[in-house]
């Protein structure tokens, strides 16, 4: 398998179709005849214009030829015209009558492959992301490229990424990342490595467990009790009575991500901390861990000054089940805080309320000038539980005509975690969008739903 996938400074995929291996099966040339012998000869020499150039000499009916017009598709999407391709892949359909979903996938693929280089970090961070939809070891060869990029926050998307697979967590550039120089680069390595379950990187998180910088301390700190070194609690709680509140807050996550339930006194004593950011997490590490004695203790961050807090709180009582909170939750549906309107919808959604209980309220913030009310709300949608999701659905799908790219990035990302393969024409649709992070993004959720059964 090609383990670089975009020439560097270029546009150019090269050797795509390899990497599309672990999708399905190549198909056969079934009416190989219709191809001709210089431009299959050229194709597979990589020399895809040459390919291209070949085929635009045929006769107008030879040119309509299913096999002719994979072997453009997969051309143009080895040169880095993905959209062209998505042109010619609507030709295909028509004569088909039905998708290719094969070559779909390949299509949905380059769409995403070719942001990977683009000189906009916004760009190659929605490609990144977008590649994170896709559940498969394969993968990771995109993955371990973005660990060399030049944007800290996009060197922490490939860490996420690789992070997601067993192959992954295993790699052996993602230990070559624990010199990145950004601590939140070397914190997610960190974490990562501690869910790979290798022991062989025990010595690498002890290092790391020294570092100068405290987020990475407190990840090592948590990686170790994972790989089985039970000490290293110690030095975890010490981590959570830090004078800072971020080393608080960050290790009170690692606590409740640990889901060690040793965590839950130090979680309800901080229920009243004066630092906000440290009651809203100790909330949700009490939701994490399942304690709903802490329920009543919860409700009251419901009529906390600070909207984070109370999101917090609010996403603390879906993450506890308590279908009791149901009446005070409610009461959120009307806070001066949209953001938090926001969260009182998706947390009634998880706990199964009626979507007539919150449409209004999704309504009014769908139609808000504000674009961030539009992408909470799109955000909140994605949260769906499964009887709600055939509505929540049906308004997402509003919501990816927005006029501007945010809200429909949102949507599009909240529709490939809740919907169906229904949703494939629509994500179709969006992939033709003018922007190239909507498309991408478009090519995520299209791919994570093709995996879906029919």
């Amino acid at each position: 398998m090609t383990r670089r996938i975009l020439k560097q400074g270029g546009m150019a995929v090269a050797g795509l179709l390899w990497v599309l291996a672990w999708m399905s099966p190549p198909a056969p040339m079934a009416g190989a005849s219709a191809v001709p012998r210089e431009a299959q000869a050229a194709f597979e020499k990589k020399a895809y214009q040459q390919a291209l150039d070949e085929l635009a000499k045929l006769d107008k009916e030879r040119s309509a030829a299913p096999d002719v017009r994979r072997l453009k598709i997969r051309s143009l999407i080895n040169i880095g015209k993905p959209k062209e391709a998505l042109d010619e892949y609507g030709l295909l359909t028509q004569s088909l009558k039905r998708d290719d979903e094969l070559v779909l996938r390949e299509v949905a693929l380059g769409m995403i492959v070719v942001l990977v280089k683009d000189m906009r970090e916004q760009m190659r961070g929605a490609a990144y992301t977008a590649l994170k939809e896709i559940d498969s070891a394969d993968a990771v060869p995109f993955f371990e490229d973005g660990l060399s990029d030049g944007s800290a926050p996009v060197r922490a998307l490939a860490v996420e990424g690789l992070g997601r697979t067993e192959a992954g967590r295993k790699s052996k550039k993602l230990r070559g990342a624990l010199e990145d120089p950004a601590g939140e680069v070397k914190a997610r390595v960190v974490k990562a490595l501690g869910r790979s379950g290798d022991h062989s990187v025990l010595p690498l998180i002890e290092t790391a467990a020294k570092d100068e910088l405290s987020p990475v301390r407190i990840a090592a700190y948590a990686a170790l009790i994972r790989l089985g070194k039970k000490e290293a609690w110690e030095d975890l709680r010490k981590a959570a009575d830090a004078a800072n509140p971020d080393d608080r807050t960050d290790a009170i996550r690692a606590m409740a991500d640990l889901k060690d339930q040793r965590g839950a006194p130090l979680f309800m004593e901080l229920l009243t901390y004066s630092q906000p950011s440290v009651r809203g997490i100790a909330a949700r590490g009490l939701g994490q861990l399942g304690r709903k004695e802490a329920r009543e203790k919860i409700e009251l961050l419901l009529k906390d000054p600070i909207p984070g807090v109370r999101e917090s709180a609010v996403s603390s009582l879906a993450d506890l089940h308590s279908v009791e909170s149901v009446p005070a939750i409610s009461l959120l549906l009307s806070d001066g805080q949209m953001t938090v309107r926001a969260a009182a919808v998706a947390s009634l959604l998880q706990l199964g309320q009626p979507f007539e209980t919150v449409v209004e309220t999704a309504r009014a913030l769908a139609q808000q000038s504000d674009t961030a009310a539009r992408a909470s709300i799109a955000f909140a949608l994605g949260k769906a539980s499964k009887p709600n999701a055939k509505a929540a659905v049906s308004f997402l799908g509003s919501l990816t005509a927005d006029p501007l790219p945010g809200p429909k990035i949102v949507a599009l990302r909240s529709l490939g975690h809740i919907g169906d393969r229904e949703l494939i024409p629509l994500m179709k649709d969006s992939m033709q969008d003018t922007n190239e992070a909507v498309r991408a993004t478009a090519a995520g959720a299209l791919l994570h739903l093709l995996q879906l059964k029919p």
